[in-house]
Formats: structure tokens, sequence, C-alpha cells
């Protein structure tokens, strides 16, 4: 489908009104992205609660990386599973299965066997701890791939970027309040033995909530149309959309999904996807996505914030305030990410943010090294603002960017498996990262951000040569560019 024909279809589609139907959409989004504020509190928690952890249960760093890499490990099958899930029993009770899972897998953690009231640290409270991670990783992953979908399907094409990305601003703000709560607790009860249950402990509170919240929310719309659950689907779309724009969109997805219908195009799986070049091509663009995402290197300082400012020079008192400068510095790019989301295209986000999160990395690199010695009084502050320029720039124009992307890139009739696929390798990327961080650094110090450096400078003319421009078009639309191949034509690209 050309650009014109693109706008055509567009121009069919009544404009947006006010009224209780937009206040009822608004209220989906913030009771779905409870599943991002859980995503980012249980990524973020490990930043202030692995030192005490580690001092407490006298892990070595083997044990402790295994501990931080076992949540990531799993989010990379939950979202796998997560994805299948909810094509076949729909996103709604998939979103529904994942706040038990957060729930249940908080309870495992912060029991675990250890130390005082909950007995000695063995073998045994090692498997219950890791096991609580590997839950707690399984809804981390899931609640990646499904939630930024169900977003995607309930939102008009209009504001599909900006209502889409705020799961990612709530990923940042759950890490934000991670890195708050944990700076409070440490200060009040540092002195206690498990303060880093009480930090983990939080997450059960957000997981109630996205529970008993999702009870009362719709099913996407789409998800039922392609089960032929007509009625249902326009039932939805009347309570989130004006009548006429309810009933022009529900045409149009149905117009696109008769079209498959007789071309013989069903839901399909992973042998279909590998033998069709265009699908097949697409899911590749979208794991490389997610690749280059994770090697921004943005989660070496979420997960690792409060060792790497201990490397820089910052004394242990001031480390965990320290901390939530680059967490306030996310959510403030997320605020502006998510205001700019439907105004600036998709790859013009991903150029400014790869180029910009380059740069940052080799003035660290060369700052850490050259500028700034150890023993330096001015090094600690020079390395916490270049983080911060770095953060501001990956959380700015990156992180929301490619959830929304990877949210809306695949046909409805793979949507939830190549989702899945994309982000199942995002987090197996991530998950080496979380492992080897600490090895790294320990072999090449600050010398590890001239390695991010080279990365994203690959990873910007992978976008620049490769990635094509998906925001103002409806999800029908990306459906057919995407199904026949026109999405990669070079205007597609600009």
């Amino acid at each position: 489908m050309s650009q014109g024909t693109a706008d055509a279809g567009k121009q069919t589609l009544p404009p947006l009104t006010a009224g209780p139907h937009k206040k009822r959409l608004g209220l989906v989004a913030v009771i779905a992205t409870f599943g991002g504020l859980l995503f980012g509190y249980d990524t973020g928690v490990a930043n202030g609660a692995e030192r005490p952890m580690q001092a407490e249960l006298g892990l070595d760093d083997l044990q402790l990386g295994f501990v931080i890499s076992s949540l990531v490990f799993a989010a990379a099958f939950g979202a796998m599973i997560g994805g299948w899930l909810a094509d076949r029993i729909g996103r709604r009770p998939t979103i529904i299965v994942l706040a038990i899972l957060f729930f249940v897998g908080t309870m495992f953690v912060i029991f675990s066997p250890g130390s005082g009231v909950f007995g000695e640290f063995s073998p045994l409270g090692y498997g219950v701890l890791i096991f609580g991670r590997i839950m707690l990783g399984l809804a981390v992953g899931g609640a990646s791939s499904v939630v930024p979908v169900y977003l995607a399907e309930m939102a008009p094409f209009e504001i599909r970027g900006s209502l889409a990305g705020r799961n990612e601003l709530m990923i940042v703000v759950g890490q934000l309040a991670a890195f708050v709560v944990n700076a409070i607790i440490a200060a009040m009860f540092g002195h206690h033995d498990g303060v880093w249950r009480y930090m983990f402990a939080i997450c059960a509170l957000p997981a109630i909530v996205l529970f008993f919240g999702m009870l009362r929310m719709p099913e996407s719309p789409r998800w039922l149309l392609e089960k032929g659950r007509e009625s249902d689907a326009r039932a939805v779309l009347l309570t989130i959309r004006s009548k006429d724009r309810a009933e022009a969109e529900l045409e149009d997805i149905e117009r696109v999904a008769e079209e498959e219908r007789l071309m013989g195009q069903r839901e399909v799986g992973f042998k279909a996807v590998l033998t069709n070049k265009n699908l097949l091509v697409i899911l590749l663009i979208a794991c490389g996505i997610g690749i280059a995402q994770q090697f921004t290197g943005i989660n070496a300082i979420m997960y690792y914030g409060q060792r790497m400012l201990a490397e820089s020079g910052f004394s242990e008192d001031m480390i965990g305030w320290v901390n939530i400068a680059p967490g306030v510095i996310a959510v403030i790019g997320g605020v502006i990410a998510v205001n700019l989301m439907d105004r600036i295209n998709r790859r013009t986000n991903f150029l400014l943010g790869y180029g910009l999160v380059a740069v940052s990395h080799i003035l660290i690199a060369l700052g850490m090294m050259f500028v700034f010695p150890e023993g330096n009084a001015a090094r600690p502050w020079a390395f916490l603002v270049l983080v911060m320029i770095m953060v501001g720039s990956m959380q700015t124009f990156l992180n929301i960017c490619t959830w929304v992307y990877l949210s809306e890139i695949f046909p409805l009739r793979m949507r939830g498996i190549g989702t899945g696929a994309a982000i199942f390798v995002l987090w197996m990327a991530n998950g080496a990262l979380a492992l080897s961080v600490p090895a790294i650094v320990g072999a090449v110090g600050m010398g590890l951000f001239a390695l991010f450096a080279v990365v994203n400078i690959i990873s910007f003319l992978f976008f620049w040569k490769f990635v094509p421009e998906t925001r103002g078009r409806t999800l029908e639309q990306l459906d057919e560019d995407v199904t026949t191949g026109a999405i990669r034509l070079p205007a597609a690209r600009k």
C-alpha cells in the first residue's frame, strides 16, 4: 500500500471527539499500565536491594548474578508465553494471570528462608529465592509483550503512540519509585536484617491493583473480531469511541480480516512466519530493534547503578540518594517522549536517540579514563552528569518508541507471537548484560562505556538502513503493508 493509499484510508475515519468514551479509554490505559509499573519496580528494586542481600546472605558475585539475571532470563520466556497466551485466551485474561504471578512471585522472594525469623540461609532458601525471581520474571516478560499490544489495539491511530507509550512511562516511574523506596527504607531500616525484603514487598501493592482493576476492563476489540465475536467487539468499541467512529473502525477491521480470509491467511505460528518472506523480514527487524535497545547500556545503569556510582567515587552514605537522579531524569524524558510520540516520526526518534546515546557513551569513557582520573574530586559528579545525559537521551527518544513500535508493527494474526518473539530476544540480550556487566567492569572498568559507544553506532546504521516508518497509519494499514512487503519500500522508510 502506498502512502497515498494509506492517507486516503485514514480520511474515511471520523475525527476523534470528547465524551465519556474518551474518559473510559483513559481509565483503561491507567489500569493496564500498572503492569508497566510492576515491570519497572521489579527490575529497578534490585539496584538497591542487591548489596544488602549479598551482604546478609553471604552470596558470592556469581550467586548474586544468578539472583539478578534469573528474573531477566525468565522474562524472555515470559514474553513468549505471554504473547502466545494472549493470542489464545485474550489480552485481558492474560494480564489478570500476570497480576497473580507478580503477587505470588513477590511472596516467594520476601518469605524465602534466609535469616532471622526466616531461618538460616541454605541451598533451599537460595532455591526459593531464585524461584520467586523466576516467577516475577515470567510476569515482567509477559507484561512487556501483552500490555503494549493491548493498549495499541485499544487506541485510535491518531494517539496510538502516546497511549501505548504510557506503559513505558509507567515502567520508568516504577523504576524511580524503586530507587526512592530503596533509599527511604535503607535510611530508616538499614540496620535491620532482611531490609532488602521490605524493598521487594512493596511490589505486592500494584499487583493487587492490577488484578482487581483488570477484572473490570474490556477485552481488545481487535482480538474479539479476530475470534469472530463481532457483537462483542462492537460493544467494546462503543465504550471507547464515539458511535460513528466505532462503526467506521469496525468496518475497517472487518474489511482487512475478510481480505485475509479470502487470501487464505489465518492466525500463524512460527513455522508459517519462517516460510513467509515478508513476515520473516519484519520479525528479524523487530528482533534487531529489541537487541539494540538493550545494548544502549540503560540496564547496566538501572541494575548496577549503585555499584557504578561507588566505582566512580561516591561514598556509601551518598550512593542511595544520588542514585535517584537518573531515575528522575528517566521519568522527565518519558513524559517528554509521550508528548512527542504522535508528533515525530518513529525513525526520527530512533536516529536521534542512538546518535545521542553513542555520543554520551564516548563522553563517559573519555571523561572517566582520561579527564577525571581516580582520586579527582570532580570524578563522581562528572560521571553522574554524563550518565544523566545518557539516560535522558535514551528515555526521551528510544525507550517508549521501541515498545510502541514493537506493539504496532506486526499483523493482527501474528501480533502476539511476533511481539513475544521480539521481546524474547530483547530480554535474552538484557539477561546477558545483567550477568556479564560486573565481570566486564572488573576487567575494563569504565572502558565498558567505550564498548557501548561502538555498539550504538552500529545500531544507528541499522535503523537508518532497515527500519521502516509506522507513524500515521492505522493498525489495519500496517497489517496490509507488512503482509505485502510494501512497508519495506524506500518511501516507507522516510
